[in-house]
């Protein structure tokens, strides 16, 4: 058993824990031609400048904006979409659902930006379907940087909301039976059921996804933003994560990326203590992690 544990005792200490040393890039002043322990040390400057960095805080603002949305949607709509599937009594059915609801997940984002942006075209299957019902539009949502947010959030939603019901009904399996069995028997209608046994049941999957999810607020699909960003919706497209990207590999810039990885994974830390503490409290103080 050991010796089956070394190897990913090894991917974690190459791939973890040694590129830990690298975060000391956030507090000097780097370049190609230098080593990371020759570099030169500056203090807090690159903190300093992420400070005033107006595109910074614009970027914040956009995977604030955009998260808050899918923390929204991405967190309750999973655990309807569950309970819903749940109570589906005809299997083949069950199973075409859970298919069709799972497969935008195994899918990269290169092929579905790919559909949303000719989705979203000026001739795209959108436009078209407007112009079935009466309403003739020529637009290209892909370009309009105030429709970004929403279109971010529902595809991410679009992706993720079948696989994020795996948990939920895994959980649900493992209710006793007796319980509905015994509510039946009392009258209790089937919303009363998911009610008083079937959320309670899932409550610490739905506290553990919380917890998870509020320590993600400043986190952003990278690969979506990618993708769907263009010229026109950069303003309201540009996030953290790719703006660490095009600072840190386009431009070079390689302290002032780490610094702001760096900033932005210390406040997700915060988060996610906070969240767990606010977990705890609510859970009858019986933390879930």
């Amino acid at each position: 058993m050991q010796s089956m544990m070394l190897p990913g005792i090894l991917f974690m200490i190459v791939f973890n824990f040694i590129p830990i040393y690298g975060l000391t890039l956030a507090f000097k002043s780097y370049s190609v031609t230098d080593t990371i322990g020759g570099a030169k040390w500056n203090g807090i400057q690159n903190f300093q400048t992420i400070m005033g960095d107006k595109y910074f805080w614009q970027a914040v603002w956009n995977t604030v904006g955009i998260s808050a949305i899918k923390l929204t949607i991405e967190f309750f709509l999973p655990i309807a979409l569950a309970i819903m599937i749940y109570e589906v009594n005809w299997g083949p059915f069950k199973k075409i659902v859970q298919t069709i609801t799972y497969l935008p997940h195994f899918l990269s984002w290169i092929i579905l930006g790919g559909m949303l942006i000719n989705w979203m075209s000026s001739n795209g299957l959108i436009n078209q379907f407007l112009g079935l019902i009466g309403f003739h539009s020529q637009a290209n949502y892909m370009l309009d940087a105030n429709k970004y947010w929403n279109i971010a959030a529902w595809s991410d939603v679009w992706k993720e909301v079948g696989w994020g019901t795996i948990l939920y009904l895994a959980t649900m399996a493992g209710i006793d039976p007796t319980y509905y069995e015994a509510a039946e028997m009392d009258g209790a209608s089937k919303l009363r059921q998911i009610w008083s046994i079937t959320l309670p049941g899932i409550s610490n999957i739905i506290s553990l996804n919380l917890i998870l999810s509020v320590s993600a607020l400043f986190g952003s699909n990278l690969d979506q933003t990618l993708v769907l960003m263009n010229s026109q919706n950069q303003p309201a497209a540009e996030v953290i994560n790719s703006y660490v990207y095009r600072v840190g590999l386009t431009q070079g810039d390689f302290s002032y990326a780490t610094a702001v990885g760096l900033g932005v994974s210390v406040i997700s830390v915060i988060l996610l203590v906070g969240a767990n503490l606010v977990t705890k409290k609510l859970n009858d103080n019986q933390s879930v992690l």
